[in-house]
């Protein structure tokens, strides 16, 4: 039987790369850290290829890696099992795009008032961290825009979130040149959703990565700043757009009369093998309601 500090300073050592760092984060020697991956490498043989400014990890390396991570599975499907019909105590982890966050992060902090006992931990991340994230169980709950095919996942369609062309106030829009002159602020899907909104809006133009970028950002929340200046324009989520604070700053370009709007579709991600908790299926009902 190995032990749980062992892998605990492997798990730690595996993800700072670095020896000084992980004692520091568990609050151990540098030699007992040494002397925990000596006890490991003694029982599985070399964990780790020492580079001079990495560590890379060996087969064994990789197999106990995979072994941990079951080992925290396997604990978290205990304590959910435990606490699963608890629906107003403990914790529940939600990743999501940045957009849909905004949104629906008020709502969790209103549910967290109403039921001190349960914790949120709620993080910003793009797609693929999100399904990351969610496979190796470190959050519960995810949303992405992108539809994963991972067997080991449950999908289910959860909402729409339409995109949106937004300019400064004031300005008006009539032809693509009228983009090319205003310049566009970029995000980090900035040109992949322009390029679906703009291919449909003006139809036959140049293409977005003709566009002059007048900026670039990737926070959320602070996008429209730079337009709302009057620097530029730029394409993000509808929800992104509401969160903004100065809305008399800028304008929402609508579709000409009988084009329809672009529509990304929101998806819901769990991991398959188990059911959700009391407290998850509480709050995934408080965000379809807000949605």
């Amino acid at each position: 039987m190995l032990q749980p500090q062992w892998l605990r300073t492997f798990r730690a050592l595996v993800t700072t790369g670095n020896f000084t760092r992980t004692a520091e984060q568990l609050d151990l020697t540098q030699a007992a850290v040494s002397q925990h991956i000596q006890h490991l490498e003694k029982r599985l043989g070399r964990l780790f290829i020492r580079q001079p400014r990495q560590l890379e990890l060996t087969p064994a390396g990789h197999a106990l890696l995979d072994y941990a991570r079951e080992l925290e599975t396997a604990d978290q499907r205990l304590t959910q099992r435990l606490a699963g019909n608890e629906d107003s105590q403990g914790d529940i982890r939600l990743i999501t795009p940045g957009s849909i966050g905004l949104a629906l992060y008020p709502r969790l902090l209103a549910l967290q008032e109403a039921s001190p006992g349960l914790n949120i931990h709620h993080r910003f991340a793009p797609t693929r961290e999100v399904v990351d994230a969610v496979l190796e169980t470190r959050f519960e709950l995810g949303i992405v825009t992108l539809k994963p095919d991972d067997p080991r996942l449950s999908v289910t369609e959860l909402a729409h979130e339409p995109l949106e062309l937004v300019v400064p106030a004031g300005i008006e829009i009539t032809c693509w040149q009228d983009l090319v002159e205003l310049g566009f602020i970029n995000h980090p899907d900035g040109l992949d959703m322009a390029a679906r909104l703009l291919s449909r809006r003006f139809p036959g133009n140049a293409g977005v990565s003709t566009l002059t970028q007048r900026g670039s950002t990737n926070q959320i929340g602070l996008i429209l700043a730079p337009v709302a200046r009057g620097l530029g324009f730029s394409v993000l989520p509808r929800h992104a757009r509401e969160s903004f604070a100065d809305q008399q700053a800028i304008r929402v370009v609508a579709p000409p009369e009988g084009q329809q709007e672009v529509v990304d579709t929101l998806w819901l991600i769990t991991r398959a093998e188990w059911p959700l908790s009391a407290r998850a299926e509480r709050v995934l009902k408080s965000l379809r309601e807000g949605l």
